[in-house]
C-alpha cells in the first residue's frame, strides 16, 4: 500500500499525518481551524487519499504556522507514500464549478515544487480565517510534495466558494495524476527513468 505516517514538531505546532493514497477519501481532521478541517476533507474526499491529521498548534498568535505547517507535513507524506511513481499517471488536470466560482488545476508530480497561483480571494476572512492562507498550504504542499503545480481562478465571487473550489479542483488532479497507468503499470513516467 502505498501509505505513510509524518510526525512534525516545532516550537510552533505539533503535527501527526496519515495518508493512503489507494483509499477511500475517508477522513479525520482536527486542527482547531475550523474552515481549514472543512478544506483538508473537501481534499481527502475527492482525492480519494484517507486522510488522518492532528494539530495543535500556537492558534492564540493566529492559525498561519498550523495551516502551513499541516502543507507541509501533508507534502512529506505524499511524497513518501508515492515513492518512486512507477506507474503513475503523473499528470492531470480538473476544471471544477462550484456555484459563482470556477477553478482549474493542474499538476505534475515531478519531484520539482513550483507553484503558479492565479486565484483572487476578494475577502480578507472567511469567517475568521484569514484567506491569504489557502495559497499558504498550497505553497507548502507543493514544495514539499514535490509538485509542480498550477491553480487558476476563472471565475468567481464569493471567497468560500472559490476556496473550496480549489481545494477540490487540486484534490480531483491529485486523485487522476496518483493512478496507477494500466499500460504501464511498472514504468517511471518520464524518459529520465527517475522522478
Amino acid at each position: 500500500m502505498r501509505s505513510a505516517t509524518i510526525t512534525r514538531k516545532t516550537n510552533e505546532t505539533d503535527i501527526s499525518v496519515e495518508i493512503n493514497l489507494d483509499g477511500t477519501g475517508s477522513y479525520s481532521n482536527e486542527t482547531g481551524v475550523g474552515f481549514f478541517d472543512h478544506m483538508l476533507d473537501q481534499l481527502a474526499r475527492h482525492s480519494l487519499i484517507d486522510m488522518v491529521v492532528r494539530c495543535s498548534g500556537d492558534l492564540h498568535i493566529d492559525d498561519h504556522h498550523t495551516v502551513e505547517d499541516v502543507g507541509i507535513a501533508l507534502g512529506q507524506a505524499l511524497s513518501q507514500a508515492v515513492g518512486d511513481k512507477k506507474g503513475i499517471n503523473r499528470y492531470a488536470s480538473c476544471l471544477l464549478p462550484m456555484d459563482d466560482a470556477l477553478v482549474r488545476a493542474a499538476l505534475d508530480i515531478s519531484g520539482r515544487p513550483f507553484l503558479i497561483w492565479n486565484v483572487d480571494l476578494p475577502t480578507a476572512k472567511i469567517g475568521t480565517f484569514d484567506t491569504e492562507l489557502v495559497r499558504e498550504f498550497f505553497q507548502a504542499l507543493s514544495t514539499h510534495g514535490g509538485l509542480t503545480l498550477h491553480v487558476d481562478q476563472l471565475h468567481g465571487f464569493n471567497s468560500h466558494h472559490i476556496a473550496e473550489a480549489a481545494f477540490k479542483a487540486v484534490a480531483r488532479a491529485l486523485r487522476d495524476a496518483l493512478e496507477t497507468d494500466p499500460r504501464k503499470a511498472d514504468a517511471i513516467p518520464s524518459t529520465k527513468g527517475t522522478l
